[in-house]
């Protein structure tokens, strides 16, 4: 029986993610339950203006503004800086009387002039408010614009942007053109999804939400589907030991062992060990079946001749999830227990040579995935099926809604994306991972999860967190047979922050 668990539906979790329709929602539900949109502008102002002077003392600051409600919010920053005290400049994309709406009476309260937004603007500055553009950018920076940016970045004074970065899309992270390089971003409502997935996130710098003092019923009323990882979101549903618990309670996961890279089965086996499984064999060819029998006593094998032998061994229903590619080799054994995997009622994670063998549509193996199945591909791996990779988060969540299955589209900002539309960004991931057999760790992970009768989803959110949280805990010179070991340290964390 697999375990109850879901995303929240809403945007009262701080781990929820606004992408712009969301984003723009939240704003029409706060000035319709009383809260004036020039009032917005005035919080979203302040609580800038306070992170600006918790980090910095008074300097020569020029506010860069925009045509719209984020340059609103830069005239309104600009205001609250002069009026303590601040030596503060303004340059704008345009004129204060071609604004309309709350920005032009932000830009009205601004007692200073406006002079135009260009590289000579910056001379003499010290801290730099970004103002320029909100989420709701959709084309390219150019001309005196993106030279203005250019020539900010190359000047390396600190700059605070408003809500995300000028010049990076918001839903992708993808750099439209150019885009500024935050030290500090303030951002409203939620984190957008922009400020974690790459290069956007890399654009950003240090990250503070203010929630704008909305009432939380205007958070209940927004939908979301995209959430940051954290274990907030899935602590509870960990399976963790009760004093009722025992090997059986726990699952039995199954890893098709390869005949010349073994090294790949047993990481993935131990790391499914570690992460809860109760019991793990590797099923394996005659000819190397003795190699995994001695390498480790607490695991089990069975010895796999041919491909009916992996079918038949699946009928015992206590094996009830399966990991199947790593080290396996792209032939037809790996073809036939793809499916029998899929016939068998079991939890499916296919990773490595799988998507080999899925990118041959003759076989009809994609179009029999199901909710049963997670997938774990780096880019080139999911470009041989899908297609390109990019924009990460759409591509994912289309190859997920595509195949019925869960998707974990590997990287610095994993994305997890079930097929329901939901998508889950994990930015945990430290450079360190960049290292062979890692992605074999984190399909371990996952098929251990799934033995404990975890929906897919679940299982890639946690073995993901888990997964970057041991690799963070060794640092430079991690190897992938680091990880597992560490496994219990990030778990013993965890179930200590429960209490």
């Amino acid at each position: 029986m697999t375990v109850a668990w879901a995303l929240p539906r809403d945007a009262r979790s701080p781990q929820a993610l606004l992408d712009v329709a969301s984003a723009r929602a939240i704003d029409k539900a706060a000035i319709a339950a009383g809260t004036p949109e020039i009032e917005l502008m005035e919080r979203a102002g302040a609580a800038t203006f306070a992170a600006i002077c918790a980090r910095w003392k008074p300097v020569s600051t020029v506010v860069l503004t925009g045509p719209g409600n984020n340059g609103g919010d830069g005239f309104v920053i600009a205001r609250l800086l002069h009026e303590a005290g601040w030596q503060v400049r303004v340059a704008g994309v345009c004129p204060v009387e071609r604004l309309s709406g709350s920005a032009r009476v932000a830009a009205d309260r601004w007692s200073g002039s406006v002079s135009p937004l260009e590289p000579d603007a910056l001379s003499g500055a010290e801290l730099v408010v970004d103002a320029i553009f909100g989420t709701g950018l959709a084309r390219a920076l150019e001309g005196e614009l993106r030279a203005t940016v250019e020539a900010l970045n190359a000047c390396a004074v600190p700059v605070v942007a408003v809500d995300i970065a000028s010049g990076i899309e918001s839903d992708s992270g993808a750099i439209l053109g150019a885009a500024v390089k935050a030290h500090l971003t303030v951002t409203f409502f939620r984190r957008k999804p922009g400020h974690l997935l790459l290069p956007g996130r890399l654009f950003s710098g240090e990250l503070v939400v203010s929630t704008l003092a909305v009432a939380d019923n205007v958070y209940a009323a927004i939908p979301v589907s995209l959430f940051a990882n954290a274990p907030e979101l899935w602590i509870d549903a960990f399976p963790w030991t009760t004093p009722e618990s025992h090997k059986y309670t726990r699952g039995h996961a199954v890893v098709l062992g390869g005949t010349a890279m073994t090294g790949a089965a047993r990481l993935a086996a131990h790391s499914a060990q570690r992460i809860g499984a109760g019991l793990v064999t590797i099923a394996a060819d005659p000819s190397v079946l003795l190699l995994y029998a001695a390498w480790r006593a607490d695991l089990l094998v069975s010895k796999i001749t041919t491909p009916d032998d992996f079918r038949e061994l699946l009928t015992d229903r206590r094996l009830n999830a399966v990991l199947l590619g790593p080290g396996a080799g792209a032939d037809t054994r790996l073809e036939a227990a793809i499916a029998a995997a899929l016939d068998a009622d079991v939890g499916l994670a296919l990773d490595a040579d799988c998507f080999r063998i899925l990118a041959d549509r003759t076989n009809g193996l994609l179009g029999r995935l199901n909710e049963r199945v997670i997938m774990t591909p780096h880019e080139g791996e999911f470009a041989r099926v899908f297609g390109s990779p990019h924009p990460r988060l759409k591509a994912a969540i289309d190859a997920a809604r595509s195949t019925d299955a869960t998707i974990v589209l590997k990287g610095s900002d994993t994305v997890i994306a079930g097929p329901d539309g939901t998508a889950v960004i994990n930015s945990g991931a430290p450079p360190e991972l960049a290292t062979a057999g890692s992605g074999d760790v984190l399909a371990g992970l996952v098929v251990g999860l799934l033995a404990n009768a975890l929906p897919p989803m679940l299982a890639g959110m946690i073995a993901c967190w888990v997964h970057g949280s041991a690799a963070s805990l060794f640092g430079p010179g991690l190897l992938a047979g680091d990880i597992p070991d560490l496994v219990p340290r990030v778990l013993a964390g965890l179930k200590a922050s429960r209490r």
